[in-house]
Order: C-alpha cells, then structure tokens, then sequence
C-alpha cells in the first residue's frame, strides 16, 4: 500500500504491515503524535514527538515494527507521558526507567546467591559444594530466583519454609534457611542491603529432634568383633573393618586414607586438612594392633597410593558402600 492510500487512523495493522517504502525517508502519523517512521529499505519503526523545555520538538524512538505493534507503540508512548513530569523530557524519563529496570535485574536473589557460592566454594569439598547449589536450583530459584532480593518479604519467606517442612524435609528446610541467611549476610556487610528477612525465623519452624548415632553395646561388641574375623569377602576390607572398629573415625576417612598419612614407626596416622570436615589436620594415635593390621594391609595395597583402591581404577578409593 503506498501512504496516498492511508485513509483513517491511527494505522490498522493490515496498513503497517503493507506499507511501500519511498526513495526517501518518511514518517506518516498514527494519532495523539505517534508517528511510523519508514526507511526507503523498508525497515519500520515507532517514534513519539515531544516538546522539550527550550520549546523545540524533538523525536524518542518506541520500537521497531513488527516486534512492536501499533496498539504496543500507543500503549508505551501512554506510559512515557503518564510517568513524565510536566515540562520535563520524556527521554530522560524513559533513560531513568530503563536504569531501574537494569539495576533490578542485576540485583536478583539469584545472581547475589551465585556470588555467595562462588566465594565459598573454595573452601567447600566438591560433594559440599554440589549438595549447596542443588539444594538452591531445586527449592529456592525457582521460586525467588528473578526477584530482586530487596523486595523479598521476611513472611514471604517463612511461607516458602513452611511448603518446605509440609514436604517432610526439615532438615533440608534448616540447611536452605542457613544458606540463604548467610547470602543475605553477604549483601548486608557489602552495603547492599541494611537488614537479613531471614533474621530470627528458625524461632518459628520446626527442628528434627537430635539423634544419637547407632552405636554398638558392650554386650554386642564380642559377637562384632567375632563376625569381622570371619568376614567371608576380601581381606583388606576384613582389616579396614577391624581399622574402624579400634580407630573410631568415619568409614570415608579410612577408605579414602592415603599410605603416606601413616608413620607406622610411631603409631601415628595425620589426617590431611582437606579430607577432614573442620579443614584442620587431625592425628589419629594408633594402637599396637591396628599396627599390625595396616602392617599385614600393606602387603596387599602398599604398592599403591591408597590404602583401599578400587579395583577397576587404582587412584580411586573403594565404593562408599564397601564399609556400610
């Protein structure tokens, strides 16, 4: 359709869409100063005129045509001079807009939890680290993800621990109440917030009573020890039975013990800092029998780094199962 042809207004869409070009630029008005502005390539776009302060008009683009339709064009140009001040610009309007709208996306609950994760991750073993970014993907971005954490409501987030505990996981309901406390502690110390919605919650949720470890009686202890002698398996996982019945530590610190912790000469077994919980390096006195069992133990795996290594890769312990 040439624009000799346009017959009413603002423009129906059938008449955007159809519009000729001409050898030269042109605009044809849609209504209340909304114009379409043509370019001799065809390309189409929206603009809004206005009066500046000196009294000049001048021009402030809406959008390209066909990602911004008519009836979108004349809904934004609304907004530009509902939200503008009288006898201000409505450029400067729409610049302050587009910055808030910028600084809200940057400051979403998820990007500032990323940030927390990446500065502790390096303290964190990969297992750690794995567990806290899952727990955040699966239960929190989903649901505050693209919100701006400073807009997030201390009873917004008792309600999102609650749907937690209904699910029955009130210990995961606790460790995601932790982390997410601990991210808003980032922002606070950082300047970027001035309170934690978090604050005080854990007053009103449940708590999963404390349980004791299942531990063997006195009575029990003879008949143990007596089934660990005549462990039908393999006989390095006969000795690291008997290892964690004397030395007391937690399956994974012997299974994935290293020959080179061990100074059998003084009875003496020095856990790495990096495979202990705390990040401190812990000493572990060996009694004259559990000599003698890493003793006969190093005559099955002392070729190797590992006390216990797998048997289809040697540089990697047992399966997590093997002292179950």
């Amino acid at each position: 359709m040439k624009r000799t042809e346009i017959k009413r207004r603002p423009l129906a869409d059938t008449v955007v869409a159809t519009l000729e070009p001409d050898s030269k630029e042109y605009r044809e008005h849609d209504g209340n100063n909304v114009y379409l502005r043509v370019r001799p390539d065809g390309k189409k776009s929206w603009q809004l005129r206005y009066k500046k302060a000196d009294g000049k008009w001048s021009w402030i683009g809406l959008g390209s045509y066909p990602a911004v339709t008519g009836s979108a064009a004349r809904q934004k140009a609304t907004e530009l001079r509902a939200s503008t001040v009288e006898g201000s610009n409505p450029l400067a309007t729409m610049r302050a807009k587009k910055a808030a709208e910028l600084e809200s996306a940057s400051n979403t609950f998820e990007k500032l939890a990323r940030e927390w994760y990446a500065s502790k991750r390096k303290g964190w073993t990969n297992g750690t680290a794995v567990r806290t970014i899952g727990a955040l993907e699966l239960h929190v971005f989903p649901v505050f993800g693209t919100r701006s954490y400073r807009e997030i409501l201390p009873m917004e987030w008792m309600d999102f621990l609650r749907s937690m505990e209904r699910k029955g996981i009130i210990e995961q309901t606790s460790r995601v109440r932790g982390m997410c406390r601990e991210i808003y502690d980032l922002a606070r110390v950082t300047g970027r917030a001035t309170h934690n919605p978090l604050e005080g919650l854990h007053k009103f949720l449940q708590t999963k009573p404390a349980e004791n470890y299942a531990h063997v009686s006195q009575q029990e202890l003879p008949p143990l020890l007596r089934a660990i002698r005549s462990y039908p398996s393999a006989m390095d996982i006969r000795i690291g039975l008997h290892l964690l019945s004397m030395l007391a530590c937690r399956p994974s610190e012997i299974r994935e013990a290293r020959w080179s912790e061990f100074d059998l000469k003084k009875a003496l077994w020095t856990i790495p800092a990096e495979r202990m919980k705390r990040r401190r390096e812990h000493l572990v006195p060996l009694p004259h029998q559990a000599v003698t069992l890493l003793k006969e133990l190093y005559v099955l795996t002392g070729s190797y780094q590992l006390l216990f290594p797998g048997r289809s890769d040697t540089t990697k312990a047992r399966s997590n199962t093997v002292f179950l």
